[in-house]
C-alpha cells in the first residue's frame, strides 16, 4: 500500500509522476496539480559540476559509486543546500526525481564512448530516460512496463536504505546528505543488488532446461538464491506478480535466450524444493534486460524509483524530529581495574 492505494491498482492505473507526487503530498493529484508536477520534473539537466564528475570518471567508476558521488555532488548548486523546511526540502525532493536518472543515462553512455543524449522535457519519466539510454525512442509497451517497475520500486516501508536515510535526517542533515546514505546502504548486494545477483543466476543458467538441476546445485552448496524470501512476506511478493506478467508480455518477441521462461523455471523449482516465495527481484531483472537495460544498472534503476519514497520519510522525519538513537546492551567483561606497574 501507497498512502492508502493498493499497489496493484496504482501499477494498473497510474504513472510514476503521480506516484512521485503521492508519496510527497499524500494525495493523489489532480489534472492542474500533475501537469505543475511534471513542470517540475523536467528540470533533469545536470548542473555542469555533476555533469563534468560523470564525464570525468565515467570510465573507471562503478555505476553505484558514480551515483553516489553525482548526487552528493548536486548539493553543490543548490542555492540552499543545508535548509530542511519543507518548502525547500519538497524542491530538492523534485530535482532528485528528476536528475538522478539523467545522471546514470549519461554515464552509461559516456562509459561507452557515445555521446550524451540530452534530456526532453516534453516527454514522459520514462520514455525521456529510456530514450537518453538507448539513443532511440521506446515503443508504447516498453515505456509502460518501465514507468511500472518503477512504480513497484517507489517506496517499501522501512527498508535499509529508507532507514538509512531516516537516520541521517534525524540529525537534521539535509536531504542530499539523507539520500546519498540511502544510496550506500542500497549498494550492498543484499538489498538493491539482490536483482543483480538474480539475474546474473539466469545468465548462468542460460536455458529453463537446466535451472532445476542448477537450484538443486545451489542448495547442496548452501548458496544463496537471489529473488527468493522477503522479510515482511510469508508468500509471493505482490511486486513480483506484476513483474512477472511484463516479463512475460516483453518476452514474446525478445528471442533467445528467453530470460522470462528461464526465471519462471527457476521459480518453480526452488518453490518445489524449498517453499520458498518470489520478491520483487526476481522478475525486475527480466523485465529491464527485455527493455536494453545492462544488468549492472539495475542496482542505480532502483535507486531512481526509490528516491521519492526516501525523500517523502526524509520530509516526514523534519517534520517532526527526533534523533534516531537505537539502544544497545553491553556484553563485554564485568567492571575491572587497569593493571597498573608494581614500581621496580
Amino acid at each position: 500500500m501507497y498512502r492508502g492505494y493498493d499497489i496493484a491498482d496504482l501499477a494498473e492505473h497510474a504513472t510514476y509522476e503521480e506516484v512521485a507526487y503521492l508519496l510527497l503530498e499524500g494525495e493523489l493529484p489532480s489534472g492542474e496539480q500533475l501537469a505543475a508536477f511534471r513542470e517540475e520534473l523536467s528540470a533533469r539537466e545536470l548542473p555542469p559540476a555533476t555533469a563534468a564528475i560523470v564525464d570525468g570518471r565515467a570510465q573507471d567508476a562503478a555505476p553505484m559509486e558514480m551515483l553516489r558521488t553525482a548526487v552528493s555532488s548536486l548539493s553543490f548548486s543548490d542555492p540552499a543546500e543545508a535548509a530542511i523546511d519543507r518548502a525547500n526540502e519538497r524542491r530538492k525532493a523534485a530535482l532528485l526525481i528528476a536528475q538522478l536518472p539523467t545522471i546514470v543515462a549519461r554515464y552509461h553512455r559516456v562509459r561507452h564512448g557515445l555521446d550524451p543524449i540530452p534530456p526532453d522535457p516534453s516527454l514522459s519519466y520514462a520514455e525521456n530516460f529510456l530514450r537518453m539510454l538507448r539513443g532511440e525512442s521506446p515503443t508504447e509497451q516498453e515505456v509502460r512496463a518501465f514507468d511500472v517497475a518503477m512504480i513497484l520500486h517507489a517506496e517499501h516501508e522501512m527498508n535499509a536504505s529508507t532507514f538509512a536515510a531516516r537516520v541521517v535526517a534525524g540529525t537534521l542533515a539535509d536531504l542530499h546528505s539523507a539520500v546519498v546514505a540511502a544510496i550506500c546502504a542500497l549498494k550492498g548486494p543484499i538489498h538493491g543488488g539482490a536483482n543483480e545477483k538474480a539475474m546474473a543466476f539466469a545468465e548462468e543458467i542460460g536455458s529453463p532446461d537446466a535451472a532445476a538441476a542448477a537450484v538443486s546445485e545451489r542448495f547442496a552448496n548452501k548458496e544463496t538464491i537471489y529473488g527468493f524470501g522477503h522479510p515482511l512476506y510469508v508468500t509471493t511478493d505482490p511486486r513480483a506478480v506484476i513483474l512477472k506478467h511484463w516479463s512475460q508480455v516483453l518476452s514474446a518477441d525478445a528471442g533467445e535466450p528467453n530470460w522470462y521462461a528461464i526465471t519462471d523455471a527457476v521459480e518453480r523449482a526452488v518453490t518445489g524444493q524449498k517453499q520458498l516465495w518470489t520478491n520483487v527481484d526476481l522478475y525486475s531483472g527480466p523485465v529491464y534486460a527485455y527493455l536494453g537495460i545492462p544488468t549492472d544498472l539495475f542496482t542505480p534503476l532502483f535507486e531512481c524509483s526509490r528516491v521519492a519514497g526516501q525523500a517523502a520519510h526524509v520530509l516526514e522525519q523534519h517534520a517532526d524530529n527526533k534523533i534516531i538513537r537505537p539502544g544497545a546492551e553491553y556484553v563485554g567483561p564485568e567492571p575491572r581495574n587497569y593493571p597498573v606497574a608494581s614500581p621496580s
